[in-house]
């Protein structure tokens, strides 16, 4: 019986990340909601945070990076050549990492909020510097844009945005502490009943 339940636990663990991986990367197809100039917030990093929770941040990492995967593979790298897939999970990296090592140190609540805190806070700090360093350079590159006009598509919403340090500082940082927020939010309400099934077949 012994043998039979240790042969189990390797897949049952890996069907969690494999449904897990799965979840995350139909919600990164399928759903985003417009919220300002070209960013949309979607929630494919739900998944990835439960499964970094329950099972520890490298299987959060692997579930990201493999979410982040099959959007190519489905999508093709564009004319980016994949510039904004790696973005994605440099920045779902940045908030998934600090959130999970936390909670690892100790499983309560109090450290489950402060890792949240912690990852949205990274997140925030990364976004400004990838989307600074690398996608808008990148961008700019692919789609023949200068500066004022990808500046532009954030002042036809927020006319006060007029420079490139605007744009980072009051749309990108507000988004992603707007999309740090949601997720957390939902992984706070819906961890504790989901963590029996999410931990099954952990070792």
């Amino acid at each position: 019986m012994t043998d039979r339940k240790t042969k189990r636990l390797p897949v049952a663990y890996l069907t969690r990340m494999a449904v897990l991986t799965a979840l995350a990367a139909v919600l990164f197809l399928t759903l985003e909601i417009p919220v300002v100039a070209f960013y949309k917030l979607d929630f494919s990093n739900l998944p990835v945070l439960l499964g970094a929770f329950a099972m520890g941040p490298v299987p959060g990492l692997v579930i990201l990076a493999l979410k982040v995967l099959i959007h190519i593979l489905l999508k093709g790298l564009g004319t980016t050549m994949g510039i904004g897939d790696l973005a994605d999970f440099i920045m779902g990296a940045a908030y998934i990492l600090p959130a999970a090592l936390l909670y690892r140190r100790r499983r309560t609540r109090r450290n489950a909020i402060i890792g949240m805190v912690s990852g949205t806070l990274c997140m925030i700090v990364v976004s400004v510097l990838v989307n600074w360093l690398l996608l808008i350079p990148v961008y700019m590159t692919a789609y023949h844009m200068d500066l004022a006009a990808i500046i532009g598509m954030a002042t036809k919403t927020l006319p006060f945005v007029d420079t490139e340090w605007k744009l980072l500082l009051l749309v990108t940082a507000p988004f992603n502490l707007l999309k740090g927020v949601v997720i957390s939010l939902i992984t706070y309400f819906i961890y504790k009943p989901l963590s029996p099934v999410l931990k099954a077949g952990k070792r």
